[in-house]
């Protein structure tokens, strides 16, 4: 059973039955948002960009995204970039896989933000959703929605991180504006 997110929540990435989780994957989907016109409605390609920066101890370490598809120690990997949105018809239009086991135990923050590598602002994108899958059976653990666009060209999606033994996901849900991973460091800070 799926738990639907909201801004700062946090749940336990442990399974039902007292397991832990061993792999997971950060889904990303949106569509571009239609705009009427003189002839009809229209939609224009957006291209946002999943990324998943790994922090040791509040220090970014490594990156993976459309660039960097593989994390240095092969744990998180980025399936692939996609340049318009809207092809998984409500599935995931860009995914990154962690192996939760493969992590270096250095590595205590995942953060996943996403962001308009072409500047269009979230008020022209609908439907945008990040979730997280356990990967060994395709359940869906939680789902957090972006809801209301805005004048902004990035988010702060969510993060994963160690707790005890095991690894929490706080729904972070931030604006900020930036074509890229590198533009998110200041706003990502505080949420370490």
């Amino acid at each position: 059973m799926s738990v639907n997110l909201t801004k700062g929540q946090a749940i336990s990435l442990e399974k039902n039955d007292g397991g832990t989780l061993t792999a997971v994957r950060m889904g990303l989907g949106w569509q571009a948002a239609k705009r009427r016109g003189l002839f009809g409605s229209r939609t224009k390609e957006i291209d946002l960009d999943a990324s998943a920066v790994l922090f040791a101890e509040k220090q970014p370490v490594d990156v993976v995204f459309f660039r960097h598809l593989v994390s240095d120690d092969g744990s998180v990997r980025h399936t692939g970039d996609n340049l318009v949105g809207g092809v998984g018809q409500g599935g995931d239009d860009e995914a990154i896989l962690v192996d939760l086991q493969r992590v270096p135990v250095h590595i205590d923050q995942i953060v996943f933000t996403v962001n308009s590598f072409t500047g269009q602002t979230f008020q022209e994108v609908e439907n945008a959703f990040c979730r997280l899958v356990d990967e060994t059976n395709g359940q869906e653990l939680a789902r957090y929605t972006l809801a209301g666009g805005g004048e902004y060209t990035a988010q702060i999606m969510a993060k994963v991180h160690r707790a005890g033994s095991g690894w929490t996901m706080t729904a972070l849900g931030t604006p900020t504006n930036g074509r890229t991973f590198q533009d998110l460091m200041p706003a990502i800070l505080p949420h370490l």
